[in-house]
């Protein structure tokens, strides 16, 4: 049940950190704190509403400890529909909060932040979210009216999107070994302590260990490997088809003198690339051979 909530509480916690990254690092924490307490609990809890508390206390102590939250005043509440058939404005708010990037909702002080994307992303319902927050419905409302009239500034003023940069020579490196299916080679580039980290999968630490990482991605023929940019951290995007417009998750990788240190790979929470702003190096674009479909 609780894997089932991953892709919803990604994408709460992306948007409240401002990064698909980062909030796939708080929903991690988050099932490891719930399995941590669940055994002292007297009784269980609602799983939804006791793994989104979790999450989102979480998300706080991060954006406290970076000093990214922001004081801000309580407005007297706006008239909020909250009904199930929300009238046109209602819902072209909530449009614009869906289709608002990921990254634009760190400018939003954290309260703000919270109850925009409860109510327009994930349609949680007023009383819902003032339980989730200790807020009472009216404060809600007013902090969802001011969020709103926020975002849509933000949205207004925010320039074009980031251009392509070029790929480095190691992240280049790499891919085309792995496209070319030189595993060998692959494995040579993994430093004696490598860690590999598949999300809820155990971690694999060690270049043998690590190494089987390469033994299974030999068994898919069709997965092709493109450098890319994600919020400012070089990645590298997966595709499982070459024809495909998206990839259809992505990795990282961390360097320590000339060989990997560390392997990130979202293979099995590919929900974190449906939000991810991703951009390819100019290089890794599709040729016509890639798009011809």
């Amino acid at each position: 049940m609780a894997d089932e909530l991953r892709p919803e509480l990604h994408r709460y916690c992306a948007r409240l950190m401002g990064s698909v990254i980062e909030g796939e690092d708080v929903v991690q924490d988050t099932l490891v704190r719930a399995f941590v307490a669940l055994p002292d609990l007297q009784e269980a809890p609602p799983l939804r509403a006791w793994l989104f508390r979790i999450a989102h206390n979480r998300a706080l102590d991060l954006l406290r400890s970076r000093a990214a939250r922001k004081a801000e005043p309580i407005d007297a509440a706006s008239d909020v529909a909250d009904s199930a058939s929300p009238d046109p404005v209602e819902m072209l708010m909530r449009r614009e909060a869906v289709n608002t990037a990921v990254s634009r909702f760190a400018e939003l002080p954290t309260l703000q932040r919270s109850v925009v994307i409860l109510k327009d992303v994930l349609d949680e319902s007023l009383i819902e979210i003032a339980g989730l927050l200790d807020l009472t419905v009216d404060a809600v409302k007013g902090h969802l009216a001011r969020g709103r009239a926020r975002l849509r500034q933000i949205n207004e003023q925010a320039g074009p999107p980031p251009e392509a940069r070029p790929a480095s020579a190691a992240v280049t490196r790499y891919a085309e070994l792995f496209n070319q299916r030189d595993w060998d080679s692959l494995r040579a580039l993994l430093a004696d302590d490598v860690k590999l980290n598949q999300s809820s999968h155990p971690p694999r630490i060690g270049r043998a260990d690590a190494g089987l990482f390469f033994t299974i991605y030999a068994k898919s023929e069709g997965v092709w490997l493109a450098p890319a940019w994600l919020e400012g951290r070089e990645v590298i995007a997966v595709f499982e088809d070459r024809a495909d417009p998206k990839p259809s998750y992505m990795m990282w990788l961390e360097w320590r003198d000339g060989r990997i240190s560390f392997i990130r790979d979202y293979r099995h929470v590919r929900y974190v690339a449906a939000d991810a702003e991703l951009v390819l190096a100019p290089e890794a674009k599709p040729t016509d051979d890639r798009a011809a479909h």
